[in-house]
């Protein structure tokens, strides 16, 4: 596992995927930090955690994740990674930390918003660092997501969009609430899936364990449902 995390780390900068994505947290943090907070005189950062998880679910969680087997599938390497030493259990949790590293690296440069915004009043910490966190665990599902999709098709743009239609599929799963609300089963497993609500108890700085497993959990099945799709791929 560790071998390919060190390969899978170094092709992100190697290529300009990595920067591609460092490029985009920044543009999109800076110009909601610029026009919220030093324009607009906001003390709050709030503004810009929801463009980071708006930007990081549409955009940069499909870019990230749309090379991690496409490619290998393209350039038919991927029967090299299945007679490899390394398990495939091993590969898929190799690149899934290796993209979860860089998205994670992505949103802490962020960080520096909050230094500043310290110089001036004093911040939440909590809310800031439950922020970083639920970013980071509803980063960490979608990749693993990502990583099934891709472990599909051998072209990184339907890797990409396939996962952009996931990412909004979950985005927009609250508004069925409306549509359904008369069937309470449907509701139900609704709110168990929502994203949003449950990223947002992160947001306001509460630690809630439910949510936390609910966000590993995901990130569990996909990786196992990889590894399957992969072994699979290798016998058939």
């Amino acid at each position: 596992m560790r071998a390919v995390f060190k390969r899978e780390l170094k092709a992100y900068f190697t290529t300009p995927l990595g920067y591609a994505v460092l490029i985009i947290v920044l543009l999109f943090g800076g110009l909601f930090f610029f026009t919220n907070n030093l324009y607009g005189g906001s003390a709050s950062l709030q503004g810009v955690f929801e463009m980071l998880f708006f930007v990081s679910l549409l955009i940069v969680l499909p870019v990230l994740t749309m090379r991690l087997f496409s490619e290998e599938r393209r350039q038919r390497t991927d029967q090299a990674l299945f007679t490899a030493p390394t398990s495939i259990t091993g590969v898929v949790l190799g690149k899934f930390f290796a993209a979860l590293l860089v998205f994670a690296l992505s949103v802490s440069i962020t960080l520096v918003y909050a230094v500043f915004t310290a110089f001036q009043v004093v911040p939440d910490w909590a809310v800031i660092f439950g922020n970083y966190l639920g970013l980071v665990l509803m980063g960490g599902m979608v990749i693993s997501i990502g990583m099934l999709v891709s472990s599909f098709t051998e072209s990184q743009l339907a890797s990409a969009i396939a996962t952009f239609a996931v990412s909004f599929a979950l985005l927009m799963v609250d508004y069925l609430t409306n549509l359904l609300s008369s069937n309470r089963v449907v509701v139900a497993v609704i709110d168990f899936l929502s994203i949003n609500q449950r990223y947002y108890n992160f947001t306001v700085g509460s630690l809630n364990y439910a949510d936390l497993v609910f966000f590993l959990s995901m990130q569990g099945l996909f990786l196992f449902l990889t590894v399957r799709a992969l072994d699979r791929k290798r016998w058939s």
